[in-house]
């Protein structure tokens, strides 16, 4: 009886829903998160009759096949990048999205990540960083006798000193991808390049379909409460109507082994 090796897959499905579900809304509050969804695919079909072979009396084919399937399997983990809202901080050095792009961050062996998270301090040396201190690429030095800083909705960063004159000293730009769903999520809301997303392609905020950025904001997480209550109901609903298969499952292989006995 293959029932209970089918329903144990979609108790496994469901499982990995839930687990994702979870993750969500452990993110509700995390700035710039995307939220993820499961999905899935059947197995292999196992044929006990071919669909289209003669019939018994070899004149006929067969019209309709029986083929049993297997049960189910996972085929992505995809996160959703859609635009989260946006919410007024009042910090200088908070930026958001509106729209299409990724900040461009350094690692500390070089390597470049990409956020949508742009609540950014300055290091000991007036460098834009990360609440990890990852330096923002292009590197924005913030000069130490500055008293206002600016960026504008195109990404040139403008400072005021102490005399009330103003200098532009940095060009923020930001980077897109053939692919978004490609690229590799990691933990500090950084995403990696892969090649599934494709080679990244920067531009200056606000051209070519870019993003603009919003100075004193940030952008909320995707995950929408009400959606994943509702998708977590769903998905315990099917999980235990798997286990009810495996328990009837289970209550057919007690019958035949007492009408063996």
């Amino acid at each position: 009886m293959r029932a209970l090796a089918i329903a144990a897959t979609g108790m496994n499905a469901q499982q990995l829903n839930v687990e994702v579900i979870a993750n969500n809304i452990a993110n509700i509050n995390t700035t710039g998160f995307k939220r993820a969804r499961a999905e899935f695919t059947d197995l292999l079909y196992q044929t006990e009759r071919l669909a289209g072979t003669p019939g018994r009396g070899g004149q006929e084919v067969v019209p309709e096949g029986a083929q049993i399937g297997l049960g189910v399997r996972t085929a992505a983990v995809r996160n959703l990048h859609l635009q989260g809202a946006l919410t007024q901080t009042g910090n200088n050095l908070d930026f958001a999205l509106n729209g299409r792009g990724w900040f461009q961050v350094s690692g500390a062996n070089g390597e470049t990540f990409y956020t949508r998270a742009g609540a950014f301090n300055k290091n000991a040396s007036g460098q834009l960083v990360t609440g990890d201190g990852y330096l923002v690429q292009p590197t924005v030095t913030i000069p130490a006798n500055s008293t206002q800083v600016a960026v504008n909705q195109a990404g040139q960063v403008t400072v005021t000193d102490g005399a009330g004159a103003t200098q532009q000293v940095a060009q923020l730009t930001l980077a897109t991808f053939v692919n978004d769903a490609g690229l590799e999520p990691l933990s500090g809301s950084l995403f990696r390049e892969t090649p599934a997303s494709g080679v990244a392609t920067t531009g200056a905020a606000g051209e070519n379909g870019l993003a603009t950025i919003q100075q004193g904001y940030l952008e909320n997480s995707n995950v929408d409460p009400v959606k994943e209550i509702t998708e977590l109901i769903s998905a315990q609903r099917a999980y235990e109507m798997n286990s009810k298969v495996i328990q009837a499952a289970d209550d057919m292989y007690s019958t035949v082994a007492k009408g063996i006995r």
